[in-house]
C-alpha cells in the first residue's frame, strides 16, 4: 500500500473523529438550558458513533455500499459541517467540508 494512501486513510480517520467533536461542540454551545446542552452535547456524538459503526465502519453490522454508502458518508460529514457553522464556527465547518472532499477524492483515486 502506498504511502499516500496511508497518509489519506489516516485524515480520513481524522475527519470522522472531527465530526464526533463538532457535533458534541455544537450541543454545548446551545442556548438553552445547561442540562439540555449536556444531554445534545454528549447525545450527538454518541449517536453520531452508533450510526457510524452501523453503516459505515469498515466491520459494520449493515454496511451500505455503492451510492447508499456515499450519501450516508456525504450526510454523516455534511452534518459534521453544518454543526460547525451552526455554532458559529464558519471557517472550522467549511475546512472540515474541503478536506473531507478532497481526502475522499483522494482516497477513490488511490482505489480504496
Amino acid at each position: 500500500m502506498s504511502s499516500l494512501r496511508y497518509l489519506s486513510l489516516a485524515i480520513a480517520f481524522i475527519l470522522e473523529l472531527a465530526v464526533l467533536a463538532a457535533t458534541g461542540y455544537a450541543g454545548f454551545t446551545l442556548v438553552h438550558p445547561t442540562v439540555l446542552r449536556v444531554l445534545v452535547g454528549l447525545g450527538a456524538p454518541v449517536l453520531m458513533a452508533v450510526a457510524w459503526g452501523l453503516f459505515a465502519a469498515p466491520k459494520a453490522s449493515m454496511p451500505l455500499h455503492g451510492v447508499t454508502g456515499v450519501t450516508f458518508q456525504v450526510a454523516w460529514f455534511g452534518v459534521g459541517a453544518l454543526a460547525l457553522a451552526l455554532a458559529g464556527r464558519t471557517t472550522p465547518a467549511i475546512t472540515l467540508a474541503a478536506v473531507y472532499l478532497l481526502n475522499s477524492a483522494a482516497l477513490r483515486l488511490l482505489g480504496r
